[in-house]
């Protein structure tokens, strides 16, 4: 599916995604033209989704996360479909994830403090379809955040 090249575009374009492809093919030792019809190649068959900025919620003011592992009340045919359509309209839900096990969803919650996270909790989330049991786990610290593959 990749072959070097793509592999060596994809490693170089992780570490620097502001590289252009001319920037690119210069690292890659290729010519501009090639590394952009090689980026618009893996755009179409889906490998790169595409390009996001990086924003520091710390730095706009939310300084808590919290991440709440939710267990459904599965005897409830839709539990899962309705709990997860209410919790996306969460605007503070920067994440949902379904897991297989005794925890059947995480959410990430970002608040700008505690007091905020404590109303997000109790008007935005308690409110939530489904929920028999919650256990909120806050973040102290991120060690790694890696989203580049090892290619």
């Amino acid at each position: 599916m990749l072959d070097d090249f793509d592999r060596r575009v994809l490693r170089h374009w992780q570490s620097d995604p502001s590289l252009s492809p001319a920037e690119l093919a210069e690292r890659c030792a290729s010519t501009s033209g090639k590394v952009a019809r090689r980026i618009a190649r893996m755009q179409e068959t889906g490998i790169i989704e595409g390009i996001c900025a990086v924003i520091d919620w710390a730095a706009l003011g939310y300084s808590v996360e919290v991440s709440l592992r939710v267990t459904l009340d599965k005897t409830q045919p839709r539990a899962f479909d309705d709990f997860i359509a209410a919790a996306r309209d969460v605007p503070e839900v920067t994440e949902i994830q379904t897991f297989l096990g005794r925890v059947d969803v995480r959410l990430n919650i970002i608040a700008r403090d505690m007091p905020h996270y404590q109303d997000i909790y109790r008007r935005r989330i308690l409110t939530l379809p489904h929920i028999a049991d919650i256990e909120a786990l806050m973040q102290i610290a991120q060690i790694k955040a890696e989203e580049a593959l090892p290619l």
